[in-house]
């Protein structure tokens, strides 16, 4: 194999990963060869290339500052419900892509609200809270793949 083969960034290389990442669906892709990196993202009718150099490696590891493990979580406790994605699809927080989200944090939401779209095999199905309360954490960002079960908001009950 020559190393222009090899090369995952050769126009050629490009052109085949894009048709994978349109064959199978996938929204972001991120390619790292030497020092060089390239992150494929689809959120429109085309996908969007990004290339930056790769980050060079430090001495020591720098570790993210982590919350306190005693201090409350405001999303957590018995009254915060999760609601789940009800199937597979592609998730919408909004009905048209020029509208206002469905629902946000601090958005009151009883039974009946409809809180998001999940798109599946080309079928629109709108998702009802089927609980009441206050959203305090929205979990899924517009557009984005969702397995049957995922987490999509956090819903405190009291209110």
């Amino acid at each position: 194999m020559s190393k222009k083969d090899s090369d995952v960034f050769s126009v050629d290389k490009l052109r085949e990963l894009l048709e994978l990442m349109k064959e199978f669906d996938l929204s972001e892709l991120d390619l790292v060869q030497a020092d060089q990196e390239i992150r494929f993202a689809r959120g429109g009718k085309a996908p969007v290339m990004v290339a930056q150099p790769a980050p060079v490696a430090a001495a020591a590891p720098v570790a993210a500052a982590a919350p306190a493990a005693d201090a409350p979580k405001a999303a957590d406790g018995p009254h915060i419900k999760v609601i789940s994605a009800p199937m597979v699809g592609t998730y919408y927080s909004k009905p048209k892509p020029e509208s206002e989200d469905f629902v946000k944090v601090g958005s009151k939401v009883s039974v009946d609200t409809v809180i998001c779209i999940v798109e599946a095999m080309k079928v629109f199905n709108e998702i009802p809270a089927e609980i009441s309360g206050t959203v305090v954490e929205v979990l899924a960002r517009n557009e984005d793949a969702v397995d049957f079960g995922r987490p999509l908001f956090k819903v405190d009950t009291r209110g």
